[in-house]
């Protein structure tokens, strides 16, 4: 049986650099930071005192008591879910028999803290009854779920910072299968919370540039001192093309492959020789059908730390060869932060609208070029072009590795 092709007809989004994605496109394109001081609570005594906040989350033709029932990170996925339906235009039985694959990476930290608090001032029964409800990882999913009226399968990916590249790896497969005919498919994240940044300033992973949020976030540069935290929410609406053209959609980008691996060397650390890396981009290229020089735009997991980013330039150059000079790169948390679980799924959707408008957003803040990272970065300045195929990487804590390939739609 030959797989059903996969195409995506609906983005939704929220991310520290704007909120939809005419606003969240635009931003990245003129190369504007999201970053900013932490104001959702007193980071006074943290190392790292700067974050990528949702500044604009729009909840407000959702059910008061829903929101009330559910922490931050499910508002930013059902922000982000509300308007990939929109967009994609799935009502009636479509949505009602579509998957919900919505990923965390951690889930609600904020509340978690917030309530374990509560609890060891007033003791047994004095916080938030719904507290666990709220803060396990699959609420997001399941939020969506109730909220939409889907019930197709409703699952929740978590690993780590490739936790959105696999929730829409895992939705694509489904669709291919012929599992489900539609998905919606992504991933949200939000741990601003006191202990979740201090977790990671004690791993020694965040950017301490405290007096300059807006270039803190230095992915390839010599400069770059760690990553910045952030928060949002990415969401695919994915269809098979006969389901989509059945329904008259229209079609935005199309889905073409997926490659996931593990490292199996270290918790926090990628492997020095970067074999899992390499092996997922390499799996995602065949899964394609696809050779490397097919590739115009690879858009990097670019986490703007020391280990991270000469890596990331290896491992490209070992897949891509003599074509890697030839490759742009860039790196969009270098505007929006790193917003671990989701990072993948916001990737996810700029990848689809740099496909859609011919325009490629910049890696921000290169101006000074690390001499281990050589590749086009696209630095500082948007550039025009009509893009055609383009690879997005994604690697996480404990050696998870997500790659995915979009490409233009052509019949």
């Amino acid at each position: 049986m030959t797989p059903n092709r996969v195409v995506i007809t609906g983005v939704g989004v929220t991310s520290a650099v704007g909120s939809g994605r005419a606003q969240f496109f635009e931003a990245l394109v003129e190369g504007r930071s999201g970053i900013g001081p932490i104001t959702r609570f007193d980071a006074s005594m943290l190392r790292s005192r700067i974050a990528g906040e949702v500044r604009d989350l729009g909840v407000g033709g959702l059910d008061p008591k829903l929101l009330k029932r559910s922490s931050r990170f499910t508002h930013l996925a059902l922000a982000a879910s509300a308007e990939a339906l929109a967009h994609a235009g799935l009502t009636g039985a479509a949505r009602e028999e579509a998957a919900v694959v919505i990923g965390t990476g951690i889930g609600g930290f904020d509340d978690l803290e917030h309530e374990h608090a509560a609890f060891l001032t007033h003791g047994p029964e004095k916080f938030r009854p719904l507290t666990v409800a709220m803060i396990i990882p699959n609420m997001g999913a399941g939020m969506v779920a109730i909220a939409y009226g889907m019930r197709g399968p409703c699952l929740c990916p978590s690993t780590a910072c490739a936790t959105g590249a696999h929730a829409i790896g895992q939705a694509f497969d489904m669709i291919r299968a012929g599992r489900v005919q539609a998905a919606l498919a992504g991933s949200a994240e939000s741990t601003l919370s006191p202990f979740a940044v201090d977790g990671y300033c004690q791993l020694r992973a965040l950017s301490t540039r405290n007096d300059s949020p807006s270039t803190a976030s230095r992915p390839f540069s010599r400069s770059r001192d760690g990553f910045v935290i952030a928060e949002g929410a990415g969401v695919l609406v994915l269809e098979s093309l006969e389901h989509a053209r059945a329904r008259g959609a229209q079609v935005l980008a199309e889905l073409a492959g997926y490659g996931s691996s593990g490292d199996a060397h270290h918790m926090t650390a990628p492997d020095p020789e970067g074999r899992g890396a390499i092996r997922a981009m390499r799996m995602a290229l065949a899964d394609a059908g696809m050779s490397p020089e097919q590739v115009e735009l690879v858009n990097a997991h670019g986490t703007s730390t020391q280990l991270n980013d000469a890596h990331e330039t290896r491992v490209i150059r070992a897949v891509f060869g003599a074509h890697a000079e030839r490759l742009w790169v860039h790196a969009t948390k270098s505007m929006t932060g790193h917003a671990l679980g989701a990072s993948a799924s916001l990737e996810a959707v700029a990848c689809v609208l740099t496909l859609m408008h011919g325009v490629v957003h910049p890696t921000a803040n290169l101006d000074d070029p690390d001499p281990a990272c050589d590749l086009d970065y696209v630095p500082l300045v948007a550039r025009e072009r009509r893009i055609r195929t383009v690879m997005s990487n994604s690697f996480g804590f404990g050696g998870h590795n997500g790659v995915l390939i979009l490409r233009s739609f052509e019949d």
